[in-house]
């Protein structure tokens, strides 16, 4: 999500970061993994089922030819010890790009109390209460569409 996020909305300038938060929330609210379901809503935006089809192509080919030669050479040299260690270095670099990128995506909100609110929240329920993805979304998104429904008016 990170490089996604680096090349829709600052490299090619496709949408603002007011639209790809919206779709990167309703992303997380599909089931599946969010940047597929990025990419898919990217490409039918721009190019109908073709450019939704050509998304899902292009994101998943490349990583799942490169995942089955890792796959491969774990089975071969995972045993390693070096392996170990190599993976918990790229495991603090993934969870940094991830942090930086919800920086980014939370400036849009950071003016809008409500939203303030509603992210503080679910931050306190997954984090704090460690409560189950399912059960947040399932509770957040109505409260948040409501709250903010009414908070428009």
């Amino acid at each position: 999500m990170p490089w996604a996020r680096l090349m829709i909305v600052e490299e090619r300038g496709w949408l603002d970061e007011a639209a790809f938060v919206n779709l990167v929330s309703l992303s997380q609210l599909l089931p599946g993994p969010n940047i597929v379901n990025l990419s898919v809503m990217l490409g039918r935006r721009f190019a109908g089922i073709s450019g939704a089809l050509a998304a899902l192509g292009g994101l998943m080919i490349a990583p799942l030819t490169i995942v089955l030669c890792l796959g491969a050479l774990y089975q071969r040299f995972g045993q390693l010890p070096q392996l170990n260690h190599m993976f918990g270095n790229v495991a603090a670099a993934a969870a940094g790009l991830i942090l930086a990128t919800a920086v980014k995506m939370a400036r849009p909100q950071i003016n809008r109390p409500l939203s303030v609110l509603i992210a503080g929240v679910t931050f306190a329920g997954a984090a704090v209460l460690r409560l189950p993805v399912l059960v947040i979304v399932l509770a957040m998104a109505p409260i948040s569409i409501l709250l903010h429904t009414r908070w428009s008016k």
